[in-house]
Order: C-alpha cells, then sequence, then structure tokens
C-alpha cells in the first residue's frame, strides 16, 4: 500500500523546520554556549553536553549511551573539533532511533496482511490521540483508501463527538455507540462494518484512561480479542499516541501502555509547541518502539510520516 508519502517534499521540510525550531532553539543554544571558546574537546565538555541533553529530555539513559559512543570516538581521533562533534553527535543519535523493522511498518502491504487493515491508537486522553486518528483517515483517504473509523472510547462523550466531527470532515464513515457501551463491542461492528463494505483501513480509537492498568490491561486485551474473530489477524499495528510537550510524564506514559498492550509504533504530537522534542529520541531508544508519525502543527495536513534521517538533520541543522 507504500507510505502515505512517497517522498520529503519541500513543503514537509518547511513545516518540520518550523515544528522543531523551539527544540532546536533550546538545544543548541545550550550546546554553542557549551562549546563557545573551546579549542578541544575534554571530559568538561562532554559533562556539559550530557547535562544539555538531560535538560532536553532525552533521558538519562539515553544520555549516557549517546555520551559513552563520543566519548570512545574522541579517544580514537587524534584531534577533534567542536564541528566534529557535533558531526559525531548526529550519528550517534540516529544510530539510536529505531528502524521500523527497516520501513516495514511505513509499508502496508494488502498481500502481506488481511484486508482490511486493522490499526488500534491508544494513548490518554488530552495528547492528541483522537485528533491523530482523524489525520491518519484524511492522508489514507488522499491516497486513495476507504477508511472506516471505530469510536471504541465509550469513556467520554466527548471523545465519541469529537470522533464524529473528524469523521464528518474527512467524509468517512464512524462506527459507533452510546457512552458507556462495550468497546470491544464498537470495535466487532466496526470490523463488521469494514469487511462488508470493503474498506482497506480501519482506525480504532481506544479509551485514553490509566486510572487502573489492570482495567485498561484488560479492556485493551478484550478488544483486540475480539476483533481478532472477525479479522485473525487484527489488530495489525497497535499505535501509541503521546504528547511531546509533556517531557518526561510521556516516558511514564509509555511505560503504563507498553506493559499494557503489545505497541508496534509511536506517534508523538505537539512537537511544534514545545523544547522538549528530545523526548522522541529517548522514547525510541528505551523501549525499543520506532516512531511512526510526528504532529508539527494543528492543521489537517500536519501529521508527518516520521523520517529519521530528515529528523535528525534538521535538528542540527
Amino acid at each position: 500500500m507504500g507510505k502515505l508519502k512517497a517522498f520529503f517534499s519541500k513543503q514537509d521540510q518547511d513545516k518540520l523546520d518550523l515544528g522543531l525550531a523551539n527544540t532546536k532553539k533550546s538545544f543548541f543554544s545550550k550546546i554553542g554556549i557549551a562549546l563557545v571558546g573551546k579549542s578541544k574537546i575534554d571530559d568538561q565538555v562532554l559533562d556539559e553536553l550530557e547535562d544539555i541533553l538531560i535538560q532536553s529530555d532525552v533521558g538519562v539513559d539515553t544520555t549516557l549511551k549517546i555520551i559513552n559512543a563520543l566519548e570512545k570516538r574522541t579517544v580514537l581521533e587524534k584531534y577533534i573539533t567542536t564541528s566534529d562533534l557535533m558531526k559525531m553527535m548526529q550519528e550517534e543519535i540516529s544510530a539510536l532511533l529505531v528502524n521500523d523493522k527497516e520501513e516495514s511498518n511505513k509499508n502496508i502491504d494488502p498481500l502481506q496482511v488481511s484486508i482490511p487493515y486493522v490499526v488500534m491508537v491508544v494513548g490518554v486522553n488530552g495528547v492528541g490521540k483522537t485528533t491523530t486518528v482523524g489525520k491518519l483517515a484524511h492522508q489514507y483517504k488522499l491516497k486513495g483508501k476507504k477508511v472506516i473509523l471505530g469510536a471504541a472510547d465509550t469513556f467520554r462523550a466527548g471523545a465519541i463527538d469529537q470522533l464524529q466531527i473528524w469523521a464528518d470532515r474527512v467524509k468517512v464513515p464512524l462506527v459507533r455507540q452510546q457512552m458507556g457501551s462495550d468497546p470491544a463491542s464498537v470495535a466487532f461492528d466496526t470490523l463488521q462494518s469494514a469487511k462488508a463494505q470493503g474498506s482497506d483501513i480501519v482506525l480504532i480509537d481506544t479509551a485514553g484512561r490509566l486510572h487502573n492498568k489492570i482495567n485498561l490491561m484488560n479492556e485493551l486485551s478484550k478488544v483486540k480479542k475480539v476483533m481478532s474473530k472477525i479479522v485473525p489477524d487484527a489488530p495489525h499495528e497497535v499505535l501509541l499516541v503521546l504528547d511531546g510537550s509533556t517531557g518526561q510524564n510521556a516516558f511514564e506514559q509509555a511505560k503504563q501502555f507498553t506493559a499494557s498492550t503489545e505497541v508496534t509504533s509511536l506517534a508523538i504530537t505537539k512537537l511544534d509547541g514545545t523544547a522538549k522534542g528530545g523526548v522522541l529520541l529517548g522514547i525510541s531508544d528505551q523501549f525499543q518502539i520506532p516512531v511512526k508519525y510526528i504532529g508539527v502543527g494543528e492543521g489537517i495536513d500536519d501529521l508527518q510520516v516520521f523520517e529519521k534521517q530528515e529528523f535528525v538533520k534538521t535538528l542540527f541543522s
């Protein structure tokens, strides 16, 4: 079925530059101060870089990986300039970002999976989960795919109504029930409708609460089990949506959801409004889950397929 976007356009690049502006400004102004007047890379410089990475919400463990790698490389090289160091950092950060099974997760191939292709979207309330579902529906529809949405977040009436607004905006069908209905029942009905209508893509929006991890685990397991009765290998993808602006809270949410269900990919939203874009690096590395989408604006087209080389290049540009 191919990538949502076949190439990284100039418009994509401009949006990424703008979306990462706050992170770049915070990150590189601090690095610039740390390196000003330095003629060699020593322990003091590396210590300052370590502090900057941690302050940028990269996370302690991932930061130590980067610093240790830089330390080893600076020992091996006879002369290291500050520009050499920046190039090394770029290479080490790129190496840490998890590849999506060598691009396979970005390519939805109907020959390899059952039709419809089912995506279960998880995440806490307020991270942009339902908005992400709507934007994904829009992108798939632009690619000529037949999309159907399932409002399985029945805990909040607002979530169902919000998804209805997106369904109307994108002009795709929505399967919904009343607030308080069984989410698994909604998922069941959605997949039955998808098969009857010959849909290519099913996007299931699930409840976003973490007040009780056991309940969350049971609910998500039940939804997955019911879906597999209609489409044997569903869901084909479990997409966890995280708010990049929450920094370390996003780490905690990733920890909770990965403990509750098998998450296969990540969407990091709201990167345009934060200086904490470094959280993307730490979460991908620590949980070994590939980032598939990033949100770099509020517009319907501002959800980008994540390209790690472009992301790192923009971060260091």
